[in-house]
């Protein structure tokens, strides 16, 4: 797609995000989108069918962002170069603070999750969640092969371990939000980061 035409899709997924978390879901409508943006309805029917698609373009766009950050690649030559203790939790950490700077991008994904936005029908609710679950694979997938190597615990069920780090996540950033605390700081994604690797690796040497 032309840089124009990208940028013109962004513009209309933009504009539909912020209606639909002040107007609710089911009260946005694409004529609404079209007026803010003055552009004809055709426009966006060349991007999108309907606004589902719009929602369901946000949540993919966040899937391959963190699919990125997880990336099995990176993972196996950080496994290559024999890290110590420390060097795991500083991997742990970035990983954890570039997810959460993902989901700061996006706060409407965590409005998602915990249904604080109105109009949402049960196929999008099954789209939220089978996109908790995709990413869910992805850290299990990466539990999975430190198991492997060694450096997690085998006894650990890797679905598991990778559902409390996105719960662990999600609700963090939740909870920051409606305090109004910076989620960003790197004190927390180290915090987790920490957490995460104590409670589910198993003692490593320094």
């Amino acid at each position: 797609m032309p840089p124009k035409g990208e940028r013109r899709k962004q513009q209309i997924i933009d504009t539909a995000k912020d209606m639909f978390i002040n107007m609710g879901f089911q009260s946005t409508h694409i004529g609404q989108v079209c007026e803010e943006l003055d552009i004809a309805r055709g426009t966006v029917y060349q991007y999108f069918s309907n606004k589902k698609e719009i929602l369901y373009a946000i949540l993919d766009s966040v899937l391959e962002r963190i699919e990125d950050v997880l990336d099995p690649d990176d993972l196996e030559d950080f496994i290559n170069s024999s890290p110590g203790k420390d060097e795991l939790i500083g991997f742990v950490e970035d990983r954890v603070h570039s997810c959460l700077k993902i989901i700061s991008d996006e706060p409407i994904v965590i409005k998602l999750v915990y249904k604080e936005i109105s109009g949402i029908d049960e196929e999008i609710s099954d789209k939220v969640s089978k996109f908790l679950d995709d990413i869910i694979k992805v850290i299990s997938r990466e539990t999975k092969e430190l198991i492997k190597t060694g450096f997690y615990n085998k006894h650990d069920d890797p679905e598991i371990s990778a559902s409390m780090l996105l719960g662990a996540v999600t609700m963090t950033v939740y909870q920051y939000i409606h305090s109004k605390k910076d989620y960003l700081d790197k004190s927390l994604s180290r915090s987790l980061a920490s957490s995460y690797i104590h409670g589910a690796y198993r003692r490593l040497k320094d």
